[in-house]
This record gives structure tokens, C-alpha cells and sequence, in this order.
């Protein structure tokens, strides 16, 4: 075998392991209930980190608009309106606005 061939399979396999040994060892282990309340929050508040600077720059010389459209997402979604109209809603918001 090539060198490289096991130098590839070497950083698959020490790659995949970390990512699979958490879900064999989740569904042994209970967790009180505070901690299963946290980690159903993580995937909001890394999406909101992810998201946020993105809506400030949507135009870099008017970081308004972004906001705009940012607010506008969030009244839709309190409304429980569909994720799709929520989207389309603050795209339109900040279409009109530019």
C-alpha cells in the first residue's frame, strides 16, 4: 500500500472514532435533568453565534438593514410561522430595504 493510502486511512480513523465513541456512550449514561435541558440549547445558541454576525453584515455600510431583517425573523417566528416563510419574510424585508 502507498504511503500516503495509510497516512489517509490513519487520520480517518482518528478523526471518526472521537465523533462515534459519544454515541454509544449517551444512551448508557443518565444525566440529571438540568443537563439534559442544557444540551438541548447548545445547537440554539450555536446557530444564534453563527447567524448574528452574518445579519450585520449583510450590508457592511448599513448594518440597519440586517437588523431589520433580523427583527423581522424574529416576529415571524414568534408567530410560529413555517421556517420557510420566516426566511422568505426577512429576505424580503431586507430585498426592499436595499
Amino acid at each position: 500500500m502507498p504511503r500516503a493510502f495509510i497516512i489517509i486511512l490513519c487520520m480517518a480513523l482518528v478523526t471518526m472514532i472521537p465523533r462515534m465513541i459519544p454515541a454509544f456512550i449517551v444512551e448508557r449514561v443518565r444525566f440529571p435533568e438540568w443537563v439534559n435541558h442544557w444540551l438541548h440549547v447548545i445547537p440554539y445558541a450555536a446557530l444564534g453565534a453563527l447567524i448574528f454576525p452574518g445579519v450585520l453584515s449583510v450590508v457592511p455600510e448599513k448594518p440597519w438593514i440586517g437588523l431589520v431583517g433580523g427583527i423581522v425573523a424574529i416576529i415571524l417566528s414568534i408567530f410560529r410561522i413555517h421556517i420557510v416563510a420566516v426566511v422568505l419574510g426577512a429576505s424580503l424585508a431586507v430585498f426592499f430595504l436595499i
